[in-house]
Protein backbone atom coordinates (compact mmCIF):
# COMPACT_ATOMS: atom_id res chain seq x y z
CA UNK A 1 0.00 0.00 0.00
CA UNK A 2 2.77 2.91 0.53
CA UNK A 3 4.18 1.81 -2.91
CA UNK A 4 0.61 2.55 -4.36
CA UNK A 5 0.04 5.48 -2.63
CA UNK A 6 3.28 6.96 -3.12
CA UNK A 7 3.31 6.54 -6.96
CA UNK A 8 3.89 9.35 -9.39
CA UNK A 9 3.10 9.47 -12.77
CA UNK A 10 5.81 9.35 -15.30
CA UNK A 11 4.72 11.11 -17.96
CA UNK A 12 3.86 14.32 -15.37
CA UNK A 13 7.49 13.74 -13.90
CA UNK A 14 8.78 14.11 -17.46
CA UNK A 15 7.41 17.31 -18.40
CA UNK A 16 8.01 18.30 -15.06
CA UNK A 17 10.84 21.07 -14.90
CA UNK A 18 12.26 19.51 -11.70
CA UNK A 19 13.11 16.38 -13.11
CA UNK A 20 16.63 15.41 -13.67
CA UNK A 21 17.37 14.68 -16.92
CA UNK A 22 18.90 11.97 -16.37
CA UNK A 23 16.13 10.32 -14.90
CA UNK A 24 13.80 11.91 -17.20
CA UNK A 25 15.77 9.88 -19.89
CA UNK A 26 16.02 6.85 -18.19
CA UNK A 27 11.71 7.56 -17.31
CA UNK A 28 11.44 7.97 -21.25
CA UNK A 29 12.79 4.75 -21.80
CA UNK A 30 10.47 2.98 -19.67
CA UNK A 31 7.38 4.78 -21.21
CA UNK A 32 8.75 3.32 -24.55
CA UNK A 33 9.52 -0.49 -23.43
CA UNK A 34 5.98 -0.57 -22.05
CA UNK A 35 4.84 0.50 -25.58
CA UNK A 36 7.12 -1.88 -26.93
CA UNK A 37 6.13 -4.63 -25.31
CA UNK A 38 2.45 -4.70 -25.49
CA UNK A 39 3.10 -3.64 -29.32
CA UNK A 40 5.92 -6.51 -30.67
CA UNK A 41 6.09 -9.24 -27.70
CA UNK A 42 2.26 -9.84 -26.78
CA UNK A 43 2.96 -8.72 -23.50
CA UNK A 44 -0.70 -6.68 -21.38
CA UNK A 45 -0.98 -3.51 -20.57
CA UNK A 46 -2.79 -3.36 -17.27
CA UNK A 47 -1.18 0.11 -16.11
CA UNK A 48 1.70 -1.12 -14.73
CA UNK A 49 4.62 0.63 -14.72
CA UNK A 50 3.43 3.89 -15.68
CA UNK A 51 3.95 5.28 -11.79
CA UNK A 52 7.19 5.60 -10.40
CA UNK A 53 8.13 5.79 -6.56
CA UNK A 54 11.22 6.81 -5.29
CA UNK A 55 12.84 4.11 -2.43
CA UNK A 56 15.78 5.06 0.42
CA UNK A 57 17.02 1.66 -0.03
CA UNK A 58 18.71 -1.03 -2.77
CA UNK A 59 15.70 -2.86 -3.45
CA UNK A 60 12.00 -3.12 -3.10
CA UNK A 61 11.67 -6.23 -1.48
CA UNK A 62 14.31 -8.79 0.15
CA UNK A 63 13.38 -12.30 -0.79
CA UNK A 64 14.72 -14.99 1.28
CA UNK A 65 15.64 -18.57 -0.19
CA UNK A 66 16.41 -21.31 1.85
CA UNK A 67 16.81 -25.48 0.76
CA UNK A 68 17.69 -27.92 3.49
CA UNK A 69 21.29 -28.55 4.33
CA UNK A 70 21.17 -32.04 1.63
CA UNK A 71 18.71 -30.53 -0.69
CA UNK A 72 18.65 -28.94 -3.89
CA UNK A 73 15.32 -28.07 -3.60
CA UNK A 74 14.02 -25.29 -2.59
CA UNK A 75 11.37 -24.31 0.97
CA UNK A 76 8.10 -23.20 -0.47
CA UNK A 77 6.08 -20.54 2.01
CA UNK A 78 2.24 -20.09 0.60
CA UNK A 79 0.16 -17.23 0.60
CA UNK A 80 -3.47 -16.09 -1.03
CA UNK A 81 -4.36 -15.89 -4.84
CA UNK A 82 -0.51 -17.33 -5.79
CA UNK A 83 -0.06 -20.31 -3.92
CA UNK A 84 3.14 -22.09 -2.97
CA UNK A 85 6.27 -19.67 -3.75
CA UNK A 86 9.97 -20.70 -3.68
CA UNK A 87 11.19 -17.37 -1.38
CA UNK A 88 9.90 -15.38 1.52
CA UNK A 89 9.56 -11.21 0.86
CA UNK A 90 10.07 -8.76 3.04
CA UNK A 91 10.16 -4.54 2.40
CA UNK A 92 12.58 -4.45 5.80
CA UNK A 93 16.38 -5.91 5.09
CA UNK A 94 17.07 -6.54 8.39
CA UNK A 95 13.34 -8.55 8.28
CA UNK A 96 14.53 -11.08 5.77
CA UNK A 97 18.38 -11.51 7.41
CA UNK A 98 16.72 -12.25 11.17
CA UNK A 99 14.09 -14.94 8.86
CA UNK A 100 17.48 -16.11 6.91
CA UNK A 101 19.31 -17.17 10.45
CA UNK A 102 16.52 -18.44 12.25
CA UNK A 103 16.31 -20.98 9.05
CA UNK A 104 20.06 -21.67 9.24
CA UNK A 105 19.71 -22.44 13.05
CA UNK A 106 17.08 -25.29 11.72
CA UNK A 107 19.38 -26.57 9.59
CA UNK A 108 18.77 -24.87 5.97
CA UNK A 109 21.42 -23.54 3.73
CA UNK A 110 20.02 -18.77 3.47
CA UNK A 111 20.31 -16.72 0.90
CA UNK A 112 19.04 -12.86 0.86
CA UNK A 113 18.43 -12.04 -2.74
CA UNK A 114 17.14 -8.04 -3.10
CA UNK A 115 14.90 -7.45 -5.68
CA UNK A 116 14.56 -4.25 -7.74
CA UNK A 117 10.75 -5.39 -9.03
CA UNK A 118 8.22 -7.80 -8.90
CA UNK A 119 4.47 -8.21 -10.47
CA UNK A 120 0.99 -8.39 -8.29
CA UNK A 121 -0.18 -10.21 -11.97
CA UNK A 122 -1.99 -7.20 -13.16
CA UNK A 123 -4.34 -6.89 -10.00
CA UNK A 124 -2.67 -3.43 -8.94
CA UNK A 125 -0.64 -1.31 -10.78
CA UNK A 126 2.69 -1.88 -9.99
CA UNK A 127 4.97 0.94 -10.25
CA UNK A 128 8.58 1.10 -11.18
CA UNK A 129 11.03 2.20 -8.64
CA UNK A 130 14.53 4.16 -8.40
CA UNK A 131 16.52 0.75 -8.08
CA UNK A 132 15.27 0.04 -11.18
CA UNK A 133 16.85 3.15 -12.69
CA UNK A 134 19.76 2.14 -11.69
CA UNK A 135 20.50 -0.42 -14.12
CA UNK A 136 21.51 -0.06 -17.24
CA UNK A 137 18.87 -0.02 -20.13
CA UNK A 138 19.02 -3.16 -21.71
CA UNK A 139 18.92 -5.10 -17.84
CA UNK A 140 15.76 -2.58 -17.38
CA UNK A 141 14.23 -3.27 -20.83
CA UNK A 142 14.72 -7.04 -19.35
CA UNK A 143 13.27 -6.59 -16.15
CA UNK A 144 10.17 -4.54 -17.09
CA UNK A 145 9.29 -7.76 -19.89
CA UNK A 146 10.20 -10.49 -17.37
CA UNK A 147 7.51 -8.77 -15.08
CA UNK A 148 5.01 -8.07 -17.65
CA UNK A 149 5.10 -11.69 -18.75
CA UNK A 150 3.97 -12.84 -15.43
CA UNK A 151 1.03 -10.60 -15.92
CA UNK A 152 0.22 -12.62 -19.29
CA UNK A 153 0.35 -16.37 -18.07
CA UNK A 154 1.26 -17.46 -14.02
CA UNK A 155 0.48 -20.57 -12.90
CA UNK A 156 -0.51 -20.51 -9.12
CA UNK A 157 2.41 -22.66 -6.92
CA UNK A 158 4.67 -23.38 -10.07
CA UNK A 159 7.66 -20.98 -9.24
CA UNK A 160 9.85 -22.64 -11.59
CA UNK A 161 7.25 -22.95 -14.81
CA UNK A 162 6.84 -19.05 -14.44
CA UNK A 163 9.88 -18.25 -13.79
CA UNK A 164 11.50 -19.91 -16.62
CA UNK A 165 8.92 -18.53 -18.71
CA UNK A 166 9.22 -15.44 -17.56
CA UNK A 167 13.14 -15.35 -17.98
CA UNK A 168 12.63 -16.63 -21.67
CA UNK A 169 10.23 -13.70 -22.24
CA UNK A 170 12.97 -11.59 -20.74
CA UNK A 171 15.49 -12.61 -23.44
CA UNK A 172 13.81 -12.86 -26.52
CA UNK A 173 12.26 -9.65 -26.19
CA UNK A 174 15.73 -7.86 -25.00
CA UNK A 175 17.25 -9.89 -28.00
CA UNK A 176 13.91 -8.10 -30.35
CA UNK A 177 14.13 -4.85 -29.22
CA UNK A 178 17.94 -4.47 -29.93
CA UNK A 179 17.37 -6.09 -33.09
CA UNK A 180 15.48 -2.93 -34.08
CA UNK A 181 17.95 -0.35 -33.76
CA UNK A 182 16.37 1.56 -31.53
CA UNK A 183 18.50 0.10 -28.60
CA UNK A 184 21.74 2.07 -27.00
CA UNK A 185 23.29 -1.40 -27.10
CA UNK A 186 25.54 -3.92 -29.76
CA UNK A 187 23.59 -7.05 -30.71
CA UNK A 188 26.69 -8.87 -30.92
CA UNK A 189 27.59 -7.92 -27.60
CA UNK A 190 24.66 -8.74 -26.32
CA UNK A 191 24.86 -12.42 -27.97
CA UNK A 192 28.55 -12.67 -26.49
CA UNK A 193 27.12 -11.96 -23.03
CA UNK A 194 24.48 -14.14 -23.19
CA UNK A 195 27.17 -16.93 -24.38
CA UNK A 196 29.05 -16.57 -21.54
CA UNK A 197 26.39 -16.41 -19.17
CA UNK A 198 24.73 -19.73 -20.76
CA UNK A 199 28.07 -21.71 -20.20
CA UNK A 200 28.57 -20.17 -16.98
CA UNK A 201 24.92 -21.25 -15.76
CA UNK A 202 25.30 -24.57 -17.48
CA UNK A 203 28.72 -25.24 -14.44
CA UNK A 204 26.43 -23.95 -12.10
CA UNK A 205 23.38 -26.41 -13.01
CA UNK A 206 26.30 -29.60 -13.69
CA UNK A 207 26.82 -29.01 -9.65
CA UNK A 208 23.43 -29.17 -9.03
CA UNK A 209 22.79 -31.96 -10.54
CA UNK A 210 25.48 -33.65 -9.07
CA UNK A 211 24.96 -32.64 -5.68
CA UNK A 212 20.86 -33.99 -5.79
CA UNK A 213 22.43 -36.95 -6.89
CA UNK A 214 24.65 -36.91 -4.01
CA UNK A 215 21.82 -36.14 -1.62
CA UNK A 216 19.94 -38.84 -3.08
CA UNK A 217 22.31 -41.56 -1.29
CA UNK A 218 22.32 -43.28 1.85
CA UNK A 219 24.90 -42.04 3.49
CA UNK A 220 25.26 -41.21 6.80
CA UNK A 221 25.20 -37.22 7.35
CA UNK A 222 29.00 -36.42 8.03
CA UNK A 223 29.55 -37.90 4.90
CA UNK A 224 27.08 -36.03 2.86
CA UNK A 225 28.62 -33.13 4.62
CA UNK A 226 32.02 -33.90 3.48
CA UNK A 227 30.96 -34.66 -0.14
CA UNK A 228 28.86 -31.55 -0.18
CA UNK A 229 31.90 -29.59 0.44
CA UNK A 230 34.21 -31.17 -2.01
CA UNK A 231 31.40 -30.21 -4.37
CA UNK A 232 31.43 -26.62 -3.67
CA UNK A 233 35.18 -26.67 -3.80
CA UNK A 234 35.39 -28.77 -7.42
CA UNK A 235 32.92 -26.05 -8.71
CA UNK A 236 35.58 -23.17 -7.78
CA UNK A 237 38.09 -25.39 -9.64
CA UNK A 238 35.84 -25.78 -12.40
CA UNK A 239 35.26 -22.38 -12.08
CA UNK A 240 39.01 -21.19 -12.60
CA UNK A 241 38.89 -22.91 -15.27
CA UNK A 242 36.22 -22.02 -17.20
CA UNK A 243 37.68 -18.10 -16.42
CA UNK A 244 41.06 -19.00 -17.62
CA UNK A 245 39.65 -19.76 -21.13
CA UNK A 246 37.25 -16.79 -21.59
CA UNK A 247 39.42 -14.71 -20.55
CA UNK A 248 36.30 -12.95 -18.49
CA UNK A 249 35.63 -11.59 -14.69
CA UNK A 250 32.48 -10.75 -14.41
CA UNK A 251 31.02 -13.54 -12.88
CA UNK A 252 33.47 -13.11 -9.84
CA UNK A 253 31.56 -11.54 -7.51
CA UNK A 254 28.63 -14.28 -7.92
CA UNK A 255 31.28 -16.63 -7.00
CA UNK A 256 32.72 -14.61 -4.33
CA UNK A 257 29.82 -15.59 -2.13
CA UNK A 258 29.76 -18.49 0.46
CA UNK A 259 28.33 -20.70 -1.80
CA UNK A 260 25.18 -23.57 -0.82
CA UNK A 261 22.48 -25.02 -1.80
CA UNK A 262 20.45 -22.23 -1.64
CA UNK A 263 22.02 -20.00 -4.38
CA UNK A 264 21.57 -23.15 -6.60
CA UNK A 265 18.44 -23.77 -5.76
CA UNK A 266 17.54 -20.36 -6.71
CA UNK A 267 19.53 -20.41 -10.00
CA UNK A 268 17.72 -23.42 -11.27
CA UNK A 269 14.74 -21.51 -10.30
CA UNK A 270 14.70 -18.97 -13.09
CA UNK A 271 16.99 -21.20 -15.39
CA UNK A 272 16.35 -24.47 -15.59
CA UNK A 273 13.27 -24.77 -18.25
CA UNK A 274 14.28 -21.71 -19.73
CA UNK A 275 15.37 -23.38 -22.73
CA UNK A 276 11.96 -25.28 -22.95
CA UNK A 277 10.55 -22.07 -23.46
CA UNK A 278 12.82 -20.54 -25.82
CA UNK A 279 12.65 -24.00 -28.44
CA UNK A 280 8.74 -23.58 -28.19
CA UNK A 281 9.26 -19.72 -29.18
CA UNK A 282 11.02 -20.98 -31.99
CA UNK A 283 8.56 -23.64 -33.02
CA UNK A 284 6.19 -20.88 -33.63
CA UNK A 285 8.62 -18.95 -35.45
CA UNK A 286 9.34 -15.74 -32.73
CA UNK A 287 5.91 -15.57 -32.73
CA UNK A 288 5.15 -14.27 -29.77
CA UNK A 289 1.10 -14.32 -29.37
CA UNK A 290 1.14 -17.94 -30.56
CA UNK A 291 3.86 -18.50 -28.58
CA UNK A 292 1.89 -17.12 -25.64
CA UNK A 293 -0.95 -18.98 -26.31
CA UNK A 294 0.64 -22.06 -26.25
CA UNK A 295 1.97 -21.63 -22.98
CA UNK A 296 -1.36 -20.59 -21.72
CA UNK A 297 -2.44 -24.00 -23.26
CA UNK A 298 0.67 -25.31 -21.06
CA UNK A 299 -0.98 -23.73 -17.87
CA UNK A 300 -4.15 -25.25 -17.93
CA UNK A 301 -2.78 -28.28 -18.55
CA UNK A 302 -1.95 -31.04 -15.21
CA UNK A 303 1.11 -30.47 -13.54
CA UNK A 304 2.52 -33.51 -14.90
CA UNK A 305 2.39 -32.11 -18.28
CA UNK A 306 4.29 -28.89 -17.26
CA UNK A 307 7.05 -30.27 -15.65
CA UNK A 308 7.27 -32.88 -18.88
CA UNK A 309 8.02 -29.74 -20.59
CA UNK A 310 10.41 -28.35 -18.47
CA UNK A 311 12.15 -31.48 -18.59
CA UNK A 312 12.14 -31.96 -22.24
Amino acid sequence: MELLFKRKDIEKLIASPETPEEKRQKLALVLELRDYAGDELGLPDHGSYAGFVELERDAVVYNVIAAPEFSVKPKTWCYPLVGCLAYRGYFDRKAAERRARALEEKGFDTLVSPVAAYSTLGRFDDPVTSPMLAFSNLRLAGLLFHELAHQRVFVKGETDFNEAYATAVERAGVRRWLETGKAEGSLPAWQEARRLEAAFTELLLETRAELEALYATALPADELRKSKQAGFEALEKRYARFRQVVGDQRFDAWMDQDLNNAHLALLATYEAGADAFADLLAEYDGDFERFHRAVERLAAAGRDVRTDFLNR
